[in-house]
């Protein structure tokens, strides 16, 4: 099966896509996408492929993941999202759960977080100890610091804060532009999804110190007036 995969997927590949692709998620020399090899298949149809190889075992998905292909590492990892949704038992969840965190390491570009950490991570740990996500802020890897935070837009989702918070708290002085547009887009979240008061509060404390990028994404859905307050620094 995972052969037959890897043919379909070839077989859909699209130079010029993948061209513009590399540009996109910066693949050249010393750039945080450095390496990264693209087929040119489009995200929707990387989700018809996933859906109809839903199958595949644990060990091939790890091969995929393993994949200098970019997109056959999305195509695993939207296969392991489709897995744990579907499981109807703990031991299944755990199972994905796990073998997605050991492997945080190949999930190794911004779009690979957003589109798995939420909703393996971050479902897996509502309710439960999340002390994990701290000890992945403080993560020397780029994308285990964005897993950290994107992880807590599924706690958002359901009406918890507190998390959110508390690693955007600590991500306040990361270094990479990443990070900031993560952390703002779920404070910004928060904002929409109920926690305009909790979000206000983390600007009314933090505005002055918080990088101009994450900044402009937190409030990007407040009014004019409010907006200007906090940019005005």
């Amino acid at each position: 099966m995972l052969a037959q995969l890897k043919s379909e997927m070839e077989g859909l590949s699209d130079p010029k896509k993948a061209e513009i692709a590399g540009r996109f998620f910066k693949t050249k020399k010393g750039q945080y996408g450095e390496g990264d090899v693209f087929l040119g298949i489009i995200v929707p149809v990387s989700r018809k492929i996933a859906k109809k190889y839903s199958t595949l075992s644990l060990p091939h998905i790890g091969d995929l993941l393993k994949s200098k292909i970019h997109e056959h590492r999305l195509v695993a990892l939207l296969i392991l999202v489709e897995k744990y949704q579907k499981s109807k038992t703990q031991e299944g969840k755990n199972e994905i759960y796990s073998f997605y965190s050991q492997n945080t390491s190949l999930v190794n570009n911004w779009d690979l977080v957003d589109l798995s950490a939420d909703k393996i991570v971050g479902a897996h740990l509502l309710g439960k100890d999340t002390s994990v996500l701290y000890s992945l802020a403080k993560s020397t890897n780029l994308w285990e610091r964005r897993i950290s935070i994107l992880s807590t837009f599924h706690f958002i989702k359901n009406g918890k804060f507190e998390d959110t918070l508390a690693i955007s708290k600590l991500l306040l002085n990361d270094p990479h532009d990443l990070i900031h547009k993560a952390v703002g887009w779920m404070l910004r979240e928060m904002g929409k999804r109920g926690g305009e008061r909790e979000l206000l509060e983390f600007l009314d404390k933090y505005h002055n110190t918080m990088p101009r990028t994450m900044l402009r994404y937190a409030i990007e859905r407040l009014d004019a007036q409010t907006k200007r307050k906090y940019m005005n620094r």
